[in-house]
């Protein structure tokens, strides 16, 4: 398995079918933190059964690697969202992919049902664009979402992007990488706290890391440089509302956007846009879903 860190995505575009399954699905358990058995094989066999994924899970399980909690709601008896088990963590945390990454943070089934409803939400925002990938013979897979990424901003505060994006366009011997912080909005906060985030990311855009010590100088220009070459672009995914609502909260985001002078010198530099989860599944990330918070019509998120 290529080694990867939250800024360095593994090369390959899906897992290898040579790599044995069930290192798969613990790996991916251990990255995107909790998973259905249906996103699970959309990740790593898309063109598999879903009796193939369940055999292993159940198999994990019956060693104790993982465990399952039933999804909210009477409609959906039967489905479950898979996590690790405190064995299964340990078992992954010296992966090289997952060199890095802070501690897994489900234990049991009490803090995995507390965590399901965002966590397969960011899980689903991320499929899309896997799908997209494969469909049009570009580069990203399960490795290059990594959920839970956090940098300083001063002051002893942090700004934690719901994903990191890796995705590399091929057209020919041509490549393009592009990079974007995921903001995955469910409408469980108000419309004023999910704007405040663009506020959080124009003071990472700014930030400079203070000196280490007298002899040790920090290096120039802002912190985010020592992880990317470019900014990423910071793509909010809304949903669970009306499209009116969901409609009034991108208005919001453009609101900020133009109305905070430190967002809107953001916004001259990194494009920013918003999209509604259901439109993506529906057309795909790649179609002109996605609607800048600056100006202009939507577009496709590689186009901003």
């Amino acid at each position: 398995m290529t080694r990867s860190t939250p800024d360095t995505p593994a090369t390959e575009s899906a897992p290898s079918p040579a790599e044995p399954l069930r290192l798969q699905v613990l790996t991916a358990l251990a990255l995107h933190r909790m998973a259905t058995t249906g996103q699970l094989r959309q990740m790593l066999r898309p063109d598999g059964s879903r009796q193939l994924l369940s055999r292993t899970l159940n198999k994990l399980r019956t060693t104790g690697f993982t465990d399952l909690t039933p999804l909210p709601g009477a409609d959906r008896p039967r489905t479950h969202a898979w996590y690790l088990t405190p064995q299964g963590a340990r078992l992954t945390r010296d992966l090289p992919l997952l060199r890095g990454r802070p501690p897994y943070p489900i234990t049991s089934t009490t803090a995995a049902s507390l965590k399901t409803p965002h966590t397969l939400t960011v899980v689903r925002a991320h499929l899309p664009f896997a799908a997209d990938a494969r469909r049009l013979g570009h580069e990203h897979g399960p490795w290059d979402w990594t959920p839970e990424v956090s940098h300083p901003i001063g002051d002893g505060e942090r700004v934690t992007a719901d994903a990191l994006l890796h995705y590399t366009i091929t057209q020919g011997e041509h490549r393009r990488k592009l990079r974007a912080f995921i903001e995955v909005d469910r409408t469980t906060m108000s419309s004023e706290r999910l704007a405040i985030k663009l506020i959080d990311y124009a003071r990472l855009f700014t930030h400079e890391p203070p000196p280490a010590g007298r002899r040790r100088p920090a290096a120039p220009g802002p912190a985010w440089l020592r992880h990317y070459p470019l900014f990423p672009r910071i793509l909010f995914i809304l949903t669970g509302a009306s499209p009116t609502r969901l409609a009034h909260r991108i208005n919001d985001l453009k609101a900020m956007t133009i109305q905070h002078p430190l967002v809107a010198a953001l916004a001259r530099e990194v494009p920013l846009a918003a999209a509604i989860l259901e439109d993506i599944e529906q057309l795909g990330p790649t179609h002109p879903v996605w609607t800048p918070l600056t100006t202009g019509e939507p577009q496709s998120w590689t186009a901003l």
